[in-house]
């Protein structure tokens, strides 16, 4: 029948649909165990795919980036961010931002990744940003607002602190998880307003 498509040819989109997929997969386990600079050999061989290949389907790292970065950080960053908003009280909700974030970088390399612009050639990471920027601002307005917060600190700040955190785990020894949320409870009370501030275990305002 004219127009039909043939055996071989259906074979051939079958495989190249297979490859996406396996490629994609592997994309996804790589960059989170392993953030977004992680070889694209690498990628490939756990793909059971040619470097090739990749840049056939995808156009290269970037385009493999934004095929999946919404798996890999945008979706879980995104729900946080919307967490915080349903939390009433500032001072708490402030604590669970910061600490969602502090453990969203310890557990996914890829996020720190986004949070020093490794790729800003990306939209999607720079967007990824956008949206992370516009929540730093809004959360921490409305916990200076409420008095949770010193006076004197601002977005900036925070932004300053996660992406001095994003260094420090990109290139340095990951550290202990008990250190690390040890570590967190300090940073919090650090930058709590004097009669917000606790000394319980939980670092809660």
């Amino acid at each position: 029948m004219a127009g039909a498509a043939s055996p071989t040819g259906s074979r051939l989109r079958a495989d190249a649909r297979r490859n996406s997929e396996q490629i994609r997969s592997a994309a996804i386990g790589a960059f989170q165990g392993q953030g977004l600079t992680v070889p694209l050999e690498e990628v490939a061989k756990a793909a059971g795919v040619s470097k090739a290949t990749i840049f056939n389907r995808f156009g290269g790292r970037i385009g493999l980036i934004e095929a999946v970065i919404e798996e890999v950080v945008a979706r879980e960053l995104f729900a946080v961010i919307d967490h915080a908003r349903t939390i009433d009280d500032v001072g708490e909700r402030i604590t669970y931002y910061l600490t969602a974030l502090r453990d969203l970088q310890y557990r996914q390399p890829a996020f720190n990744d986004v949070l020093l612009q490794t790729y800003p050639h990306s939209q999607q990471l720079m967007e990824i940003c956008r949206v992370g920027s516009d929540a730093n601002e809004e959360l921490v307005a409305a916990a200076r607002a409420g008095g949770a917060l010193r006076p004197e600190f601002t977005a900036g700040d925070l932004h300053a602190l996660v992406v001095d955190n994003a260094l420090a785990l990109k290139h340095g020894k990951l550290p202990p998880r008990a250190d690390y949320d040890r570590r967190t409870v300090y940073l919090l009370d650090g930058i709590r307003a004097a009669g917000a501030r606790t000394d319980g275990p939980e670092g809660t305002l």
